[in-house]
């Protein structure tokens, strides 16, 4: 019986969607802009990286075709093979919104037909009742930030008065989120998770996506970073997802990263949650190594993302697809005849454009193991095609309203 592993490369978009200018994103390509920008740079500020993106083992399954046939234009500096060794394809997103949860639950099935709830100003975000639910339900003497905010760049701004006032910092961004920072000493890493899950409650008539603690460490003397304690409270899905068919018919699931978080807990299996995109796939691995015949292995990357896109850190980015993609070979290796192995991503964050939020994009999608003929999978109306795709070929029928390849 078959195997599958699914990969989410967070934020890792090929091209501005056709709807990307009611978002403010018309123009953006995040695989486009980073292999420019790498073309005719010289290198970082600390020599980190230089000349052209090289991802070798991704082009050879496919991605700058995938790239190509979503944008038109070739990939700056990346000859692409006659003849692809994957079955490549390129994703456009039906869902509202351009968050994590809308491109992972269609990516697994159930796209998002409703409206998000937004905190659309800027300086004063929150209404003055959910901050008022907030102090009195977490017992805080108040709280702080109550704006749209970088991560890094509010608690350094306003990390020495939480920890002197005991008041978190609640801020918020372009997606449906509404995020906590609180030191992990000073204020309590549990004590955190708890309040997020009391908001969380609170959030949910506004049909906010997520509630996210991001707890941080450090001093005004030696400066506040963030840890890999975060944690995401968001929404169940609406409807069932490729995971709550695979979890009804006894078959193993295995969640890598923030899977477990995206999906409320539900049908996510045995989670592993380790830091970094290395140790991520590390751990993946070593999963697949023990996954018995029909499982599942769900994999989110968020570095890509969270330590790069939303910093706008075009080299970093680039480094990062780079490491990825010298681990590429050691996941073709994993899969026995039958596998199958679906690298895509949940929308775009182009490191080249203004703001610090993600981008409305297509996603690129390339499918390979053993047995799996090369072939183009052309332009998929929907992500839920992958759940469809993997449904079937996982032998528990095809999931959502996707059209399976």
């Amino acid at each position: 019986m078959a195997r599958a592993i699914l990969i989410v490369l967070d934020s890792v978009g090929c091209g501005g969607a056709e709807d990307a200018a009611a978002y403010g994103d018309a123009g953006s390509d995040t695989l486009g802009h980073i292999a420019e920008a790498c073309a005719t740079s010289r290198g970082d500020s600390e020599g980190l990286r230089q000349g052209a993106l090289k991802l070798p083992n991704l082009v050879r399954l496919g991605l700058a075709h995938a790239c190509e046939a979503s944008t038109g234009r070739p990939l700056t500096g990346i000859d692409k093979p006659a003849d692809p060794q994957g079955r490549w394809g390129y994703g456009v997103e039906v869902s509202q919104g351009k968050d994590t949860p809308s491109g992972h639950w269609e990516i697994a099935g159930c796209p998002v037909s409703f409206e998000w709830g937004y905190f659309t100003e800027r300086e004063a975000s929150f209404p003055p009742e959910l901050i008022a639910g907030i102090v009195k339900e977490g017992a805080l003497p108040g709280i702080l930030g109550n704006k749209h905010a970088s991560g890094t760049a509010i608690i350094e701004e306003l990390g020495v008065e939480h920890i002197r006032t005991g008041k978190p910092i609640c801020y918020t961004s372009v997606d449906s989120v509404l995020q906590i920072a609180a030191h992990e000493e000073h204020f309590g890493l549990e004590r955190l998770y708890a309040l997020c899950k009391t908001v969380r409650g609170l959030a949910d008539p506004l049909r906010i996506g997520r509630v996210i603690a991001r707890p941080f460490i450090g001093s005004a003397e030696e400066g506040f970073t963030r840890t890999g304690n975060r944690k995401d409270f968001a929404i169940p899905p609406p409807s069932e997802t490729l995971l709550d068919r695979l979890t009804a018919q006894g078959r193993k699931v295995v969640t890598v990263g923030k899977i477990g978080d995206i999906f409320a807990h539900r049908a996510t299996g045995e989670e592993i949650k380790p830091f970094g995109n290395h140790a991520m796939v590390e751990a993946a691995l070593a999963a697949w190594d023990d996954l018995p015949d029909g499982g599942f292995c769900f994999v989110n990357l968020v570095d890509f993302d969270t330590e790069f896109g939303h910093r706008r850190d075009v080299p970093g980015y680039a480094a990062a697809l780079e490491d990825f993609d010298r681990l590429v070979p050691h996941l073709e290796a994993a899969l026995r005849p039958g596998d199958i192995a679906i690298i895509t991503a949940d929308h775009g964050n182009d490191p080249t454009w203004r703001g610090t939020d993600h981008t409305r994009e297509h996603v690129p999608i390339l499918a390979f193991g053993p047995g799996i003929a090369p072939e183009p999978l052309g332009r998929r109306e929907s992500f839920a095609d992958i759940a469809a795709s993997l449904g079937i070929f996982l032998g528990v029928g095809p999931v959502g309203p996707g059209r399976a390849w």
